[in-house]
């Protein structure tokens, strides 16, 4: 099916500029913090301003979506990150503190418009295929943040400011993210047609979209989706921290250079990467509870490696271990939320919204503890909330589709997009 190819290898690309894009200016943030002349608290709460924009860009989404459609709002989170990386850039510059705020929280908002349409259409892409393919995605994802980490580490050698990196690495990803929106929706695109006229019918499109708004809503009451969220959160918090704080804690807990810290992180990266394509196999043979559990423990100890680790070589150990236990929680999750695909738009908005909880609450934690231990020790926080993620991990047994839309692929994609 070439169609469906075309669109499994569009997204692909989509989810790995993402990664590359989000990680690539995230691994300066020793730069970032010199440019702004600030304390690593204070650079942790001008985080939770980007965390405030994707909060409320995961709150609204999924009835966003349900009005506008994948395509559009895909579109306008490119569109819109392009203002919001500009104003960071802006900002880094010397222009005010101000600029590189409004960045950060306009880009919040975009990481949702970009995040959850290209989920919802990888889960489209899924159930066309037949297949679980939505790990791969994820490290497609997982690829494009360890190349944004090369890249880094690239400008950081190179001595290269940070405002200039933030500048070019966003126009080049704009114009590959415009070419690729066409085919990387293209199982999400249906509207209704009238039969007699062959023009739109808007009353039945109004009342599809006043449908699909409730179910989007309703979706927060469901407590399996409200569970996978808890499981996305702690596989959101494990990544996240290691992306915000890794090269940080590097560079400070183990007196190294910022492009070494930027290459840890690349490894971090590199091994989810490597787990997310071995996870397919894993989970099909052993099932979903078994490789989440067993995850869970290899990020504890892995973390527990690093904190703890005597040296540079035993917390790298601790960095793979870690990064191959992160690997497969956020796809796992995804995957359980989209098992009915007439829901897989709401509760997948629903989920991915617990994401955008964890990039709130964490920055501004992370970065008072960072500030009291260390970056090192505040990342110990991290395993609070991935032992609360084993202890639900049973909530992502598979369950079967209800009602006759979950069936067919022609039904699935147009409500999941309605």
């Amino acid at each position: 099916m070439p169609t469906v190819s075309r669109a499994r290898w569009s997204l692909m690309a989509q989810f790995a500029l993402f990664g590359l894009i989000q990680v690539s200016w995230m691994s300066r943030m020793p730069s970032i913090r010199t440019a702004l002349d600030i304390s690593a608290l204070q650079l942790g709460s001008l985080l939770i301003i980007g965390g405030i924009g994707s909060l409320i860009g995961a709150l609204t989404i999924g009835a966003i979506v349900a009005r506008f459609g994948s395509r559009n709002v895909l579109i306008a989170g490119t569109v819109g990150n392009v203002l919001g990386f500009g104003l960071d850039a802006a900002g880094l510059t010397g222009w005010g503190l101000g600029f590189f705020v409004a960045g950060m929280f306009v880009n919040g908002l975009c990481g949702a418009f970009i995040n959850v349409p290209i989920n919802i259409n990888a889960a489209a892409v899924e159930q066309q295929l037949g297949r679980a393919v939505l790990p791969q995605f994820h490290a497609a994802f997982s690829i494009g943040a360890a190349g944004g980490a090369l890249i880094a580490g690239a400008f950081a050698f190179a001595e290269v400011h940070v405002a200039t990196q933030v500048v070019i690495v966003t126009a080049v990803v704009t114009v590959l993210r415009v070419l690729l929106v066409p085919a990387s929706t293209a199982f999400t695109r249906q509207q209704p047609v009238s039969t007699a006229t062959g023009s739109i019918d808007a009353a039945a499109t109004g009342d599809r979209n006043r449908r699909a708004v409730r179910s989007a809503l309703g979706a927060w009451l469901e407590p399996r989706t409200l569970l996978l969220g808890v499981v996305l959160l702690a596989a959101s918090l494990a990544e996240g921290a290691a992306t915000t704080w890794l090269t940080l804690a590097v560079v400070d807990g183990f007196a190294s250079t910022e492009a070494i810290g930027a290459v840890a992180y690349g490894t971090f990266v590199g091994a989810m990467t490597v787990f997310r394509f071995v996870g397919t196999g894993l989970i099909d043979r052993f099932g979903r509870v078994t490789v989440l559990r067993v995850s869970g423990v290899s990020s504890l100890v892995g973390l527990a490696l690093f904190v703890f680790g005597p040296n540079l070589a035993i917390a790298w150990i601790g960095i793979v271990l870690w990064g191959c236990g992160t690997a497969l929680g956020n796809p796992i999750a995804i995957s359980a939320a989209s098992d009915d695909p007439s829901k897989a738009g709401q509760r997948v908005s629903v989920v991915t919204s617990f994401s955008t909880i964890s990039s709130l609450a964490a920055p501004p934690l992370l970065g008072l503890l960072a500030d009291e231990v260390g970056a090192r020790y505040a990342l110990l926080a991290v395993g609070a909330v991935m032992i609360l993620s084993l202890s639900v991990a049973g909530q992502v047994r598979r369950r079967p589709a209800q009602g006759a839309a979950a069936t067919t692929s022609t039904g699935s994609t147009a409500t999941v997009d309605a």
